[in-house]
């Protein structure tokens, strides 16, 4: 019986589950205005990593449905922070970006994220902390990556570091 792939299993099951993610969500966008919450987190982080992109291929890249991802993106592009534009591919075609603000936004929670996780190691010796990262990047660029995950590339400028972004 494999008890670490089991352990590392279950961890990841408890971090991903919906409640987790919809609470973490909640902690990210608390107090950034009325259009931004746990519900349109996915959408306006999704475009982070994904830059300009239609409704139906953030629904992919998010896990959420094309219906779903416009209901949100209406609340986002109310509230300023995306906006849609002609995709120069297809003239038919409407791609949803962020703004400048929605990309101060998205920097906003990255901020709280990484704070919030700085917050979650603070009892753990500095060097346990550092390995922690450095083995849980190794894990998921060798591991999940390599497994057949798709890799996707992160927006211009953006590098590959994000929000927690699983959507659903």
């Amino acid at each position: 019986m494999n008890e670490t792939g089991h352990d590392i299993a279950d961890a990841l099951g408890l971090l991903l589950r919906r409640t987790t993610r919809a609470h973490l969500y909640s902690l990210l966008t608390e107090g950034l205005g009325e259009a931004v919450d746990e519900l349109t987190y996915p959408v306006f982080s999704g475009l982070a990593r994904t830059g300009p992109c239609s409704a139906a291929d953030l629904g992919r890249e998010v896990g959420l449905d094309r219906s779903t991802i416009t209901r949100r993106a209406d609340r986002l592009e109310h509230a300023g922070l995306l906006r849609r534009e002609p995709d120069p591919a297809d003239g038919r075609a409407t791609l949803l970006a962020l703004t400048d603000e929605g990309q101060g936004l998205v920097a906003a929670t990255r901020r709280r994220l990484a704070d919030h996780i700085e917050g979650s190691l603070a009892s753990w010796p500095q060097e346990e902390a550092r390995t922690f990262a450095r083995l849980l990047r190794r894990f998921v660029d060798e591991g999940l990556l390599a497994a057949g995950e798709p890799e996707h590339p992160a927006a211009p400028g953006q590098g590959r570091r994000g929000a927690v972004d699983a959507g659903r």
